[in-house]
């Protein structure tokens, strides 16, 4: 079983470590001319010059980013199997199709606006964030992540220079919402139709970079883990998804979730699933995209994953951890930039957390970590 991957990143190397123990083989196409895979094959072409050549060599064909060229995936399509499909990656692209979606599947989400200029944007602040006596979030429709793309804007008179600064023609201005935590949601879809969920996790983000997700989360309701599920299916079917789907969320005070994004692929906020679940999402990804059964999602053992990020830790302090597992991509270290994780476990919770501070401490400027159900007292 020969599987394409569109991405040659750390997420399209950890689908291939996964999917070796299946016997799948994996060819990469990479785009952007700085691939950091290292296994399997591996296909510069940022010219577009290589795809008769990639086609030949795979069965069947995913993705591991979504910030592909929609029109490449649907030529793609017509010679080859590919898992999600092209309208998964365009609702994904554009935060308007998304919303829409969103809306058309009753799925709840912030009061938002769509905007075309600084005066546009300017009343949408006014409108709802100043009238209501709260901040707004402005993002590009399209393109942007880790924080990219984005603005927070407290009065009308900032809209100028926030539209300058993200210098895009489409913004989508969010307004504030007062969560008590940011959550997620993985599910997996094969290609009979078959779902399984991974238990949502809680995410804390520092300057739009995801910091620390940890799972499961010991106050969860039953009954919000299946409201969650309840989205993300009503999504999979709509857009008849194979392979796995993540949704975030904002999590309020009265327990109600609001959809924030979706992501068409593996995330990062299911890396813990790598040690804590009994298959990883990164193998059920890859068993839906090849049409084998899904595995099991229930959680070995309560796990955070710390992203490392900018800077790398000593090594050795890390492995000396008896329940660390390091995970390392192979990149230079830049500021901002995602070098590899951590995965820490333990039996309980409480201990996870306290497990959690101690790790955060010999990692280099990583944040102080913070998860909603910990008390204050309880912290180191």
């Amino acid at each position: 079983m020969r599987t394409g991957i569109l991405g040659a990143g750390q997420l399209g190397q950890m689908l291939a470590l996964a999917g070796y123990p299946l016997g799948q083989r994996f060819v990469f196409l990479d785009t952007s001319g700085n691939p950091s895979a290292d296994i399997g094959t591996t296909l510069i072409d940022p010219d577009r010059e290589q795809l008769s050549a990639f086609l030949e060599q795979v069965d069947q064909v995913t993705y591991e980013f979504e910030h592909l060229p929609v029109e490449l995936v649907r030529e793609i399509e017509k010679h080859k199997p590919v898992y999600p499909g092209s309208r998964a990656l365009e609702v994904c692209q554009n935060r308007s199709l998304e919303k829409q979606l969103f809306t058309q599947l009753d799925i709840p989400t912030p009061e938002y606006r769509l905007v075309e200029s600084a005066q546009e944007l300017a009343a949408a602040v006014a409108e709802l964030g100043e009238a209501k006596g709260r901040p707004v979030v402005a993002k590009s429709v399209t393109e942007g992540y880790d924080g990219k793309g984005q603005a927070v804007l407290k009065q009308a008179s900032q809209a100028e220079t926030a539209w300058q600064e993200i210098g895009h023609p489409c913004l989508i201005v969010e307004a504030f919402v007062d969560f008590v935590r940011e959550v997620s949601i993985i599910a997996v879809r094969g290609q009979e139709g078959e779902v399984v969920f991974y238990p949502m996790a809680e995410n804390h983000h520092v300057d739009g970079i995801l910091r620390y997700s940890l799972a499961p989360l010991p106050d969860l309701d039953a009954n919000t883990q299946k409201q969650a599920e309840t989205y993300i299916r009503s999504l999979l079917q709509e857009l008849d998804y194979v392979g796995v789907l993540t949704l975030e969320l904002f999590q309020k005070a009265d327990g109600q979730l609001l959809a924030n994004e979706m992501a068409p692929r593996v995330h990062n906020s299911g890396h813990w699933t790598q040690e804590g679940a009994i298959t990883c999402q990164f193998e059920n990804h890859l068993r839906a995209v090849a049409g084998l059964p899904l595995g099991s999602t229930e959680v070995v053992k309560p796990t955070c994953m710390l992203n490392l990020i900018g800077q790398l830790p000593a090594t050795r302090k890390i492995l000396a951890k008896k329940a660390a597992h390091l995970h390392l991509y192979g990149k230079e270290e830049r500021a901002g930039r995602k070098l590899g994780h951590i995965n820490l476990q333990a039996e309980t919770t409480e201990s996870l957390v306290r497990g959690v501070e101690e790790l955060a401490q010999e990692l280099p400027s990583a944040p102080k970590p913070y998860f909603s159900f910990v008390s204050d007292k309880q912290c180191l």
